[in-house]
């Protein structure tokens, strides 16, 4: 078949070659690249709640505006996966990493000069937004599960998602020494350098859909993109999966954004959080590769399931005990071993659906689904600090949540899906629901925050020794003192 395709092992009693790639690199060189990249992409993503205090007692705001631009971020990322995985589909995916990579660091960089709301939204907000979009693990793990064996597969998705957690467990502890050090506006600006280094490893994984699948699937004919996206647009199976993602991007996107604030609220100090969510990059790496083990093993549904019910009772259980530096990093431990184990077996589950032909557009719309509720996450936990003085419902948002996924996991057939009916007229939209979602939120939110922000604005000093006078609506927790 030549060397742009996968060899199988050709007995099932003796070794066969090592599997390569369109690369000629070895299988194990490719998830190697592919794991550095993630863990630069995640882990510099995992330090955006050290950020925050710094940021607002800089720029003079809230948390509420802190959030939002966390919040844009995730949606921005969400909206550009989709896209970013069609054009890795069709023209490579070392190509659309490093133009990631390098939008990424940019963004970094140009949030390390933020002196207000509207600059930290451009930077931190829409421009690292869609440079993790094109730099990101769904990026990597489609082209990983076009390139690995079958029988490989869910084991190489949580190899990869597994290594990935290696960049928080040392970004994470190594940028709030910076912060200490240095101030944030060094961190931002060190940050972005190390994203550089993902133009390095990305041309490891070049080549398109079409060379980095194995035979079996290259000698079928094509099935064009809008067949595809049409037959999944008709499969309720998918539709849930869309849902379920959803609640996942809510949970890390919130405990990432606001662990640090809700540490020093319940009078935590802010380094006892930052090992907290080292905790969960370490935790995660034995999470994501339990998953992938037992992905090939048994049902990913069920295990999903099993996943989220088992979040939820973390959640609930780390807000009812009295808080403690020993209880918020037993939850870091905890929630670590759940936190991304989700990936290998969402983007798992996606292949075993559809195939691998547009694994990078389909688990693309999936991972939109996540960043909505990242959005979610990232907003309304600062919203809500804000107007009650308390994270306290929002942590109950998430036990709910987490009930819901895993009940809707109980319904998600995981294998091969019909093709769409023969019908006229357009097929509903995967995401009809979530978009509508998003709508509201983006809506809400610039309903909500928008006054509090422009009051913000006019007086933007911090009383840090005390509130003794009216205090602006923006932030009743950093309150804003009024003369």
């Amino acid at each position: 078949m030549g060397t742009n395709y996968i060899h199988s092992v050709t007995s099932s009693t003796a070794p066969g070659p090592p599997i390569r790639v369109g690369s000629g690199l070895p299988f194990w060189a490719v998830i190697a690249a592919g794991s550095v990249i993630t863990a630069l992409s995640l882990g510099v993503r995992s330090t955006f709640g050290l950020f925050l205090d710094p940021v607002i007692q800089s720029i003079g705001t809230g948390r509420g505006a802190f959030a939002l631009a966390i919040a844009v971020q995730n949606l921005v990322w969400g909206l550009s996966q989709p896209v970013a995985g069609a054009i890795a589909d069709r023209f490579g995916s070392g190509r659309v990493l490093a133009v990631g990579g390098l939008i990424y660091a940019a963004g970094m960089i140009l949030m390390s000069t933020a002196s207000s709301s509207g600059t930290l939204f451009l930077s931190a907000g829409f421009i690292v937004g869609l440079g993790t979009g094109a730099a990101s693990f769904a990026v990597v793990l489609a082209a990983l599960g076009r390139i690995a064996p079958p029988e490989r597969r869910s084991m190489a998705l949580g190899v990869a998602t597994a290594m990935g957690s290696v960049g928080q467990f040392l970004l994470v502890p190594t940028a709030q020494r910076i912060i200490d050090g240095r101030g944030w506006e060094t961190a931002a600006v060190v940050l972005g350098l190390i994203l550089v280094a993902v133009l390095v490893f990305a041309p490891v994984l070049r080549g398109s859909a079409a060379d980095q699948s194995g035979p079996a699937a290259t000698t079928a004919e094509p099935v064009p993109l809008r067949d595809e996206l049409r037959r999944a647009s008709y499969s309720p199976s998918y539709r849930l999966l869309n849902l379920a993602f959803f609640v996942c991007g809510f949970h890390v996107t919130f405990v990432a954004t606001h662990l640090t604030s809700y540490a020093e609220d319940v009078g935590q100090t802010r380094g006892t959080a930052a090992t907290a969510l080292a905790l969960i990059g370490l935790f995660n790496i034995f999470g994501s590769l339990a998953a992938g083990y037992l992905g090939a093993r048994y049902s990913m549904t069920r295990l999903l399931s099993i996943i989220y019910a088992l979040r939820a009772v973390v959640f609930a259980g780390f807000i009812l005990v009295p808080p403690s530096g020993t209880s918020i990093l037993v939850f870091g431990a905890l929630i670590g071993v759940l936190w991304l184990s989700t990936v290998p077996l969402t983007s798992g589950i996606v292949v075993s659906q559809f195939g691998t032909t547009h694994a990078g557009t389909l688990f693309g719309i999936v991972f939109l689904s996540h960043q909505v509720g990242a959005f979610g996450g990232a907003w309304l936990g600062g919203s809500l600090a804000d107007r009650v003085g308390s994270y306290g419902p929002v942590w109950w948002i998430a036990v709910g949540l987490g009930v819901l996924a895993a009940l809707v996991h109980l319904m998600i057939d995981d294998g091969p899906q019909p093709e769409a009916p023969v019908r006229s007229g357009l097929a509903p939209a995967p995401l009809g629901g979530m978009a509508a979602i998003a709508l509201l939120v983006v809506s809400a939110t610039a309903l909500t925050l928008g006054p509090a922000a422009a009051a913000a604005d006019t007086q933007p000093e911090l009383d840090g020794s005390g509130y003794d006078g009216p205090q602006a609506f923006i932030c009743v927790l950093h309150p804003v003192q009024l003369d």
